[in-house]
């Protein structure tokens, strides 16, 4: 097994045994709401402390219910990670096209070039017949 595959293993363990080991650990059964988030915790120990307390601000929305308010923080959650994905997907694009131009260019060492592979040489025609056209293009857009 590769290295990067038992590294992928190790993690998807890990983030399955976050998921479950609150769970079965039993972790907020003394709750009446075991598993409620944060700002609701903090509005309670803050009411708890000071019950004349005024927030200085309110939300711009207020979302009719919870499984309203659980679903926008989800599309919330899969929004971000379609951004994070579009960009280390397009990061590793990036690598790739470097690398692979990199293998096209001669070889620094001396051992050879990628121009000794096979089509190397329908690649280099390909590549003069592309550039004799621009030049032809150039030269009518300049007489134009």
């Amino acid at each position: 097994m590769r290295k990067s595959t038992k590294t992928n293993l190790l993690l998807l363990f890990l983030v399955a045994a976050l998921a479950v080991l609150p769970l079965a650990l039993g972790l907020g059964d003394h709750k009446e709401e075991p598993f409620t988030g944060a700002d609701a915790e903090a509005e309670t120990a803050i009411t708890e402390l000071e019950p004349d307390y005024e927030p200085w601000f309110s939300p711009l929305y207020e979302p009719p219910s919870g499984e309203i308010e659980s679903a926008l923080f989800a599309l919330q959650a899969a929004l971000g990670a379609g951004v994070l994905a579009y960009y280390f997907g397009l990061r590793r694009g990036r690598r790739q096209g470097e690398r692979r131009a990199e293998a096209r260019r001669p070889d620094t060492e001396g051992t050879g070039t990628v121009a000794d592979e096979p089509g190397a040489q329908e690649i280099r025609e390909a590549q003069e017949v592309g550039e004799a056209r621009e030049a032809r293009e150039d030269r009518e857009d300049r007489g134009a």
